[in-house]
Parts: structure tokens; C-alpha cells; sequence
């Protein structure tokens, strides 16, 4: 069986003037410490012993029932040249890559290859990272190439190819 909610037939348009809580939405707070009959009295609904009736007590978000917290459980290796040490985050350098396969594949030969470019045929997409060519794949086009970064054996098959590389100054494009 279900309650049907009776909506007040007046036609006002609502507003802050005449806006209540649902029925049954709102509960009076418990008072606790106000005697056996309330059903709070004596330990004020905290139990006998142990931390949680202690005065001052909190749950700590970190706290996991006496095991071994994650932070304790956690590697600690120091210093930002590993990708696995302790700053995360700060010191790592992003660069997007690109191989010289998807070059060969998109560009025609005598092409000059820019990150405008690369964006158009759908490589190197995101914005403000430099690009880095690197060596996957073949390259048989002479293309001309400017770009951020670029892999020493990647640099020696575009000049093989009898390609050209231009290095673009990544700070003034990029937060690298």
C-alpha cells in the first residue's frame, strides 16, 4: 500500500513564502544524556568502553579499524627521478608522442610536418604539450619536421629518408 501525497489545491505559484519540507522529512535532534526513560540516558548512546566513549574522541577519516593504514603500507622511495617515488606528480615531463609510422602514413612526401599540422591529420591533440617524434615504425618520405622533441634514432631515420628536423623552443608553447 502506498501513501498518496495530496498536493494543495490553491493555485498560488510557489515561492520562498510558501515553501515547507515533505512530510516526515524532519526529525527532532536526539538529546542525549537525558535520563534512562529516553533510551540515551547513562552512556548517551557511545556503548560501555573503548576509544569511541572516551571524551574527545573522532573518527578519523585515515583510521582503518587497527590495520595497518595505507600511508604506512605505502612504498617510500625518495627523490623525483623515479617514476615510482614519493612526489608523484611534480617533477615528471609530459610529452605527447608521435611515431614516425603514423607520419609515413598521413603526410605526403616533401610535406612539412608542424604541430598545427599534426593536430589537423588527428595527431598530437592535446593542447600545450610538447610533441616528441620517436622511432616506431618507418619512414621512406623526405618530410620536413618542426617539433618540440625528437628521439635520436628517430632524428637518424628522418634524415635517412632524407628529411629535415627543426626543434621548436618548447617554452614559449607549452608548460612542459
Amino acid at each position: 500500500m502506498s501513501k498518496k501525497i495530496e498536493k494543495p489545491e490553491s493555485n498560488e505559484p510557489i515561492g520562498l513564502h510558501n515553501l515547507k519540507p515533505a512530510p516526515g522529512s524532519r526529525k527532532k535532534r536526539k538529546r542525549v544524556g537525558r535520563g534512562e526513560g529516553s533510551g540515551t540516558g547513562k552512556t548517551s548512546g557511545r556503548g560501555q568502553k573503548g576509544y569511541g566513549s572516551r571524551a574527545g574522541s573522532k573518527d578519523r577519516a585515515r583510521f582503518e579499524g587497527g590495520q595497518m593504514p595505507i600511508h604506512m603500507r605505502m612504498r617510500k622511495l625518495r627523490g623525483p627521478h623515479m617514476k615510482k617515488s614519493m612526489p608523484f606528480e611534480p617533477f615528471r615531463t609530459h610529452t605527447q608522442p608521435v611515431n614516425l609510422k603514423d607520419l609515413e602514413d598521413r603526410f605526403d612526401a616533401g610535406a612539412v610536418v608542424t604541430v598545427e599540422a599534426m593536430k589537423a591529420v588527428g595527431l598530437a591533440t592535446r593542447k600545450d604539450i610538447p610533441v616528441k617524434i620517436l622511432a616506431k615504425g618507418e619512414l621512406t618520405k623526405a618530410l620536413t619536421i618542426h617539433v618540440h622533441q625528437v628521439s635520436a634514432s628517430a632524428q637518424e631515420a628522418i634524415v635517412k629518408a632524407g628529411g629535415t628536423v627543426e626543434l621548436i623552443d618548447s617554452t614559449t608553447t607549452s608548460k612542459s
